[in-house]
């Protein structure tokens, strides 16, 4: 999968609205994930842009909100969510907010191109964040293709414990009534 973006922005958390200091990356199937540092091992929250970003404000576009200290107004970024939440965010500088605005809503309306050169055609690819699909030609004889499948396993964590335990329940209750069948017919 493609990085359009990374770099250090601040964010404001939504309860408590302090600032805190996140490696972000914007990815080009639109997923905004915001991480601890700069390792990318934990991830703290992300955001589909494509799904849910409505509106991305820049600067002294945002009224109503308070940089964090020894950041002027002009550094904000403010993207709006579907639900009515919102992301506020601030960059080191104006210029790299102006960036980050301009990749944001690059990201929010591009769909995602493949190009065939077999065919010599261009398609567009469905991206979804948790099961997105990439296709390449491989160099290998006969035209052999490589798929490629990204997954983000701890997103169904829960559901799958519940399903196994669902699953065990119903295995036990089988096979307890079948131990005691032979019984009946005596």
């Amino acid at each position: 999968m493609a990085l359009l973006k990374s770099g250090w922005l601040w964010r404001q958390s939504s309860i408590l609205k302090r600032w805190k200091l996140n490696w972000c990356d914007l990815w080009i199937d639109g997923s905004f994930v915001f991480y601890t540092s700069e390792s990318r091992r934990d991830y703290e929250t992300k955001a589909n842009l494509k799904s849910t970003c409505v509106n991305v404000k820049s600067g002294l576009e945002c009224a109503g909100v308070c940089p964090p200290e020894s950041h002027p107004r002009e550094n904000l970024l403010v993207v709006y969510l579907r639900d009515g939440a919102m992301l506020i965010l601030c960059a080191n500088s104006e210029d790299e907010a102006l960036a980050w605005k301009l990749t944001l809503m690059e990201a929010k309306r591009n769909p995602v191109f493949t190009y065939n050169p077999y065919d010599d055609t261009y398609q567009t690819v469905p991206i979804d964040s948790h099961n997105a699909v990439y296709i390449m030609p491989g160099a290998g004889c006969g035209g052999t293709q490589h798929v490629w499948v990204h997954r983000n396993s701890d997103e169904n964590f829960g559901e799958q414990i519940a399903l196994g335990l669902l699953a065990g329940m119903a295995a036990g209750a089988a096979m307890r009534s079948l131990l005691w069948m032979p019984f009946w017919f005596c």
